[in-house]
């Protein structure tokens, strides 16, 4: 049988980085019907994003649905599990990088038409508004931190008897997403997960991109530190609390 956690992290975390890249693409790159729609149709379209994922993501095999290296390593802290760390982040990697693969052929016309190489490095990894490493790291704590803190509170029973999210977890990790990105995103472009940073700069990378720059290693390592940071403070937080 096809499906199984890996496979379904796999799948879960390419769609939504097909879709998340896909919208900023949308808004980033000249002649598309998007061109300039702006910061709330890319946050928007990234909480849609996330949904969609969490959905696929489930279907394929994996009732989880982490999509995201610092959402595992939360839970393996909370629950002192490791098992499956290794393996759901290197799924989660993998997706990320064909899904930005995926958002390069969608609009491949469109690269040689968009001059400005941030704006094409923009679509595949985030980027701080204000290039100052230590309060970049910070804002990928807190953003972070918020994210995993939420996503535990919803099936914590010390919020329902039956946890408060059941089946309404997809929307409203969607919402709390979507929440981050409107209110703390705008330092960083709230990466909040190493493995939508770093898949699609990988395919950046490689990728026969015309006029595409570089790739900015120098600052790869703020989405990757800063997101587990923020997720093993928080799933040693969740607990101490029993929840």
């Amino acid at each position: 049988m096809i499906r199984s956690p890996m496979f379904g992290e796999f799948m879960g975390t390419m769609v939504m980085i097909l879709l998340g890249d896909g919208v900023v693409a949308s808004v980033l790159l000249k002649r598309t019907k998007a061109e300039n729609a702006g910061w709330m149709v890319i946050v928007t379209g990234w909480a849609f994003a996330v949904l969609a994922g969490i959905f696929t993501a489930v279907v394929c095999g994996s009732p989880d649905a982490h999509l995201n290296p610092a959402i595992t390593l939360a839970f393996a802290v909370k629950n002192h599990n490791f098992s499956v760390l290794l393996p759901y982040a290197t799924a989660q990697l993998a997706g990320a990088f064909a899904g930005a693969c995926l958002v390069w052929i969608h609009f491949y016309p469109h690269w040689r038409e968009t001059s400005d190489a941030s704006a094409k490095l923009s679509i595949f990894c985030t980027a701080p508004a204000i290039r100052c490493l230590p309060a970049n790291v910070v804002s990928e704590v807190i953003g972070t931190a918020i994210l995993v803190l939420v996503v535990g509170a919803m099936g914590s029973r010390l919020v329902l008897s039956t946890g408060a999210a059941g089946g309404l977890s997809p929307y409203l990790v969607s919402c709390v997403v979507w929440g981050i990105g409107l209110s703390l995103g705008a330092t960083t472009g709230y990466a909040i997960n190493p493995a939508r940073d770093l898949g699609p700069r990988l395919a950046h990378a490689v990728l026969p991109i015309p006029g595409k720059g570089v790739s900015d290693w120098g600052y790869a390592f703020v989405p990757i530190v800063g997101p587990l940071i923020g997720g093993a403070i928080v799933g040693l937080f969740l607990r101490v609390l029993g929840a």
